[in-house]
């Protein structure tokens, strides 16, 4: 998703603001309405199309957490709050996210940062299925260390990234491939049908799972995590195959 429309609702008027000018600064943000309670929300917000909520959890009339319950699914939120205890209950109606008071911009970027995640993955899982032609790629050519080297898919248990690198972990190999390339470009090269980003900092094969453990894929003697924004479309590929 290239930009993300987002509403920011508060009934506090300089948490408004500067949640409203923190989206305004974000290139990936979109501001398309902030609202000073959630009532004002709910009856002013059906008029636009609002992908992100920035939502207060302490406000009179209509707190956060039950006017959460109100916005259509695909909309989802990020709650700010000045109270610790909420995080669970933020949790409990699927957040994305939650901002304790007061927000700073890094965090407030690290939620926003997260949401990006989700819609991203959101949409690649919703593209049309690849070719047969391309669904027929068995292998592909990486560049280490000034050559290029055919990797066969059907070998490849999970790429990691680290940075500007990506390290390609193979079945029986010695020790795995680093090339000069982001996470991004590896996922675009991989057919989807056979690998899944599970993790900002991985991918893998699905064939190649044979143990999960602690919401963690295990290979060997090592423990993949499944990171906040790749829970549920791993769940929903779980649910297939259970």
């Amino acid at each position: 998703m290239a930009v993300i429309r987002c509403a920011v609702v508060d009934d506090e008027p300089l948490a408004l603001g500067l949640m409203a000018s923190y989206v305004k600064k974000t290139p990936f943000l979109k501001l398309v309405g902030a609202y000073s309670s959630a009532v004002q929300a709910m009856q002013e917000m059906h008029d636009h199309i609002v992908d992100l909520i920035f939502l207060d959890i302490q406000m009179p009339e209509l707190n956060g957490l039950d006017y959460s319950r109100m916005i259509p699914q695909q909309t989802r939120v990020v709650f700010t709050t000045a109270f610790n205890q909420y995080a669970l209950d933020g949790y409990k109606v699927n957040a994305l996210d939650y901002l304790l008071k007061p927000v700073s911009y890094p965090d407030f970027l690290q939620a926003a940062n997260k949401a990006q995640e989700w819609f991203n993955l959101i949409e690649r899982s919703q593209q049309p299925e690849k070719t047969e032609k391309e669904e027929d790629i068995q292998s592909i050519f990486i560049k280490s260390e000034y050559k290029l080297i055919q990797i066969e898919l059907k070998n490849i248990l999970y790429i990691e990234g680290l940075k500007d690198y990506v390290k390609i972990y193979e079945e029986n190999a010695p020790k795995p491939i680093m090339s000069l390339m982001s996470m991004k470009a590896m996922e675009e090269m991989l057919p989807s049908d056979r690998f899944m980003r599970v993790h900002r900092s991985y991918i893998v094969q699905k064939e190649k799972i044979r143990i999960i453990e602690h919401n963690r894929i295990v290979f060997g003697n090592t423990y993949i995590p499944i990171g906040d924004s790749y829970k549920q479309v791993f769940q929903d590929f779980l649910n297939k195959r259970s």
